[in-house]
């Protein structure tokens, strides 16, 4: 208990890393996982970018998760300027006297909003209970309707959660302290003509009644002895607006008016498809908005109001944040300090209200959220002499590094009790590492092996995108196969799939092998001398593709249920020190990368899975290849293998990757990927 306390300290002790608008936390019984992957895990879903649609323009909140079954978890960091803790009640809780004193002491800071949700009615009752909890108004998940289809009940959950994250996150009670006065406000935006728009829009009025979001809803609404034009305009200038475009929106002088004043204003908007036949011109002001495709009927169904509703909720948000997190970030110096910031991509509309109030010929600077818009867009901007920009990313960035990169990754599994990050921020880092890196002119290096939805798989499809977003050059991906990985029967598919991309490296056996193993046939590892024969293959391949790369970069990597005669991340790092390689350890994502750090910084606290006792004990049949490899010459020493990484020199890590002692730190420990992306690319720069 006291070692995953101090982990935990460690992962986040540092004061100095960036610090992001909004974070959230999750925090529930492991006996609850049901109910939370069922209620929660959609929620956030949509608080992340899709690692299967890497290029969305969707939101990046930072999420941290916390749980425990036989022990209390630890509790949340304040690890942003406003942390959003989502605390699950439940009879589990309740009848569990540690979790009951858990909740009761739970530490609430000025920057942190503690929001109980309960998954049943018996976990109100922590609610009552002097404390924390006490008298606050629990999210009743319960209460939603399971006579609902799974998908209409995972809606309501995903607009309960979303609009509690939007009301503390982005307004609270710095506004107001009343939660009444916190709501979000909605603009319906339809065309009277035709009479569906009208239909959608009484129908999302309808729901909204029911609920405590606030709405305005055209001229029903507006005020005895007001104007018209002017009350309409104030309720846009403070509102997400729902355009409901039917056949006739766009033909509409006050449908086209709203649209505009939206955009001037510089307000979340929400494109809703209710097209029946025909429009026989988009108005142009009305796209580079999300859209919700909706087949129109005369009777709305709860499914197509919560698809809008939940998507007006996320844009609202991701509005908000990305403009926080882009004024942060200039702060931080990491963006132009006379760019402009927006919330999305520039607009013609934008550029000209813009370019109205500077200096003929000045160019002007615009910084907009991850990821950076398509080549074939550029055209415009270039000749308004705008130059565009991203957190990661700016105009002019091209193939000026062409260095080898490494790349050691692997997942670990969910750790919610020692490392609080969800697994597939590895999958979503490697995706954002592999797009900057290679749109730099970099060749990236990667020992993977050819499963669906792994690191390969992810990284390759990547340098895809950019391929067919960039045709005029070229992304290179060399995949290093160790035998007998690249005798498996796909890989022909992996050449076909990414032809102009990947390239394979085959090894074959070390030399005093050759005579031992048929190499036109794949070897299962069944036994200790097939498990030794792997070993050395994966040694072998290792220490080869580093010798051929100019840069390392670790991140995750497996502690257990690995095939060579150590972590394959842990053996990857000591053949990078070997051969002096600029190494960038990437800490905060948890992972056998995390241990490493923990040894280098740790004031001679030596990880447990740095040991042979734990290794042992946690990976079956590892006694008996150990043995066999101290037999073959190939002796496995860990105390070692802990001693040569805690007498590594950190300023002579951070000095070859170009970093500062500070910045180095700073990547081995943060959990933010931006952060992460941008201290490598920081310090590739300067040895470049």
């Amino acid at each position: 208990m006291l070692i995953k306390k101090l982990l935990d300290i460690w992962s986040f002790k540092l004061t100095d890393i960036i610090t992001p608008p909004i974070a959230v936390h999750f925090v529930w019984h492991q006996a609850d996982n049901e109910s939370f992957q069922k209620n929660c895990i959609p929620f956030r879903k949509f608080l992340t970018r899709d690692i299967e649609r890497p290029f969305s323009r969707e939101l990046n909140i930072p999420t941290f998760f916390y749980s425990g079954l036989n022990e209390t978890p630890s509790y949340p960091s304040s690890l942003a300027q406003r942390n959003i803790v989502f605390v699950f009640l439940s009879e589990n809780t309740l009848t569990d006297e540690r979790w009951v004193d858990y909740f009761k002491t739970f530490p609430v800071e000025e920057n942190q909003s503690l929001i109980p949700v309960a998954f049943d009615k018996e976990g109100i009752k922590h609610c009552y209970h002097k404390g924390s909890l006490y008298n606050r108004n629990a999210l009743r998940l319960y209460d939603f309707s399971f006579s609902d289809d799974d998908q209409t009940h995972e809606l309501e959950s995903i607009l309960k959660l979303s609009h509690e994250l939007y009301r503390f996150g982005f307004v609270g009670k710095r506004a107001s302290p009343l939660g009444s006065n916190t709501s979000i406000h909605l603009f319906l935006s339809h065309a009277k003509k035709g009479e569906t728009g009208a239909i959608y829009a009484k129908a999302i009025k309808h729901y909204i009644d029911t609920t405590n979001m606030k709405n305005f809803f055209d001229a029903s609404e507006i005020s005895v002895g007001y104007q018209f034009d002017t009350e309409i305009i104030n309720h846009i200038n403070e509102s997400t607006l729902i355009a409901i475009t039917t056949d006739a929106y766009s033909s509409r002088y006050w449908c086209q008016r709203e649209i505009l004043e939206a955009k001037k204003n510089n307000r979340p908007i929400v494109s809703v498809n209710c097209l029946q036949v025909y429009e026989d011109r988009i108005f142009p002001p009305a796209a580079n908005v999300p859209c919700v495709h909706i087949a129109p009927s005369d009777k709305p169904t709860k499914l197509e109001i919560l698809n809008i509703l939940v998507a007006a909720l996320i844009e609202t948000i991701r509005f908000n944040f990305s403009i926080s997190l882009l004024n942060y970030y200039k702060q931080q110096s990491w963006i132009d300090s006379t760019a402009v910031v927006l919330a999305r991509p520039p607009e013609i509309q934008q550029i000209v209200s813009l370019r109205s109030e500077m200096v003929e010929n000045e160019t002007l600077k615009i910084c907009y959220p991850e990821p950076p818009i398509y080549a074939e867009e550029m055209d415009w901007l270039e000749f308004l002499k705008v130059k565009p920009s991203t957190p990661l990313w700016t105009c002019g960035d091209s193939n000026t590094q062409n260095k080898k990169i490494g790349i050691s990754i692997s997942e670990y599994g969910a750790d919610f009790e020692n490392i609080h990050i969800h697994e597939d921020e590895l999958k979503r880092f490697s995706q954002e590492l592999a797009r900057h890196l290679l749109v730099r002119g970099n060749t990236i290096i990667f020992g993977g092996d050819l499963r669906d939805d792994g690191f390969t798989e992810f990284i390759l499809d990547e340098a895809s995108i950019l391929q067919n977003r960039l045709p005029e050059r070229e992304f290179k991906v060399e995949n290093h196969l160790a035998w007998p990985l690249h005798l498996v029967n796909n890989l022909n598919k992996w050449k076909a799939k990414y032809d102009q991309i990947i390239s394979h490296i085959k090894y074959s056996v070390p030399h005093d092998l050759e005579s031992e193993v048929d190499q036109s046939k794949f070897l299962q590892p069944v036994d200790v001398h097939d498990q030794y024969v792997w070993s050395r293959c994966l040694t072998f391949m290792r220490e080869s593709s580093i010798s051929k790369s100019d840069i390392r970069i670790l991140a995750g990597g497996k502690s257990k249920g690995y095939k060579g005669k150590m972590p394959g991340v842990l053996e990857e790092f000591l053949i990078s020190i070997e051969h002096n390689k600029p190494i960038y350890l990437v800490g905060g994502l948890g992972g056998i990368t995390r241990d490493i750090c923990m040894a280098i910084t740790g004031q001679n606290h030596i990880p447990e899975v740095l040991t042979l006792d734990w290794q042992l004990a946690n990976n079956q049949g590892y006694n008996e290849l150990v043995e066999y490899l101290s037999t073959k010459g190939y002796e496995m020493h860990y105390p070692d293998i802990v001693h040569k990484i805690q007498n590594i020199d950190i300023n002579q890590l951070a000095s070859s990757a170009g970093l500062s002692l500070v910045d180095y730190k700073k990547l081995m420990e943060t959990p933010f990927i931006d952060e992460i992306i941008h201290l490598i690319l920081k310090g590739m720069k300067e040895i470049s």
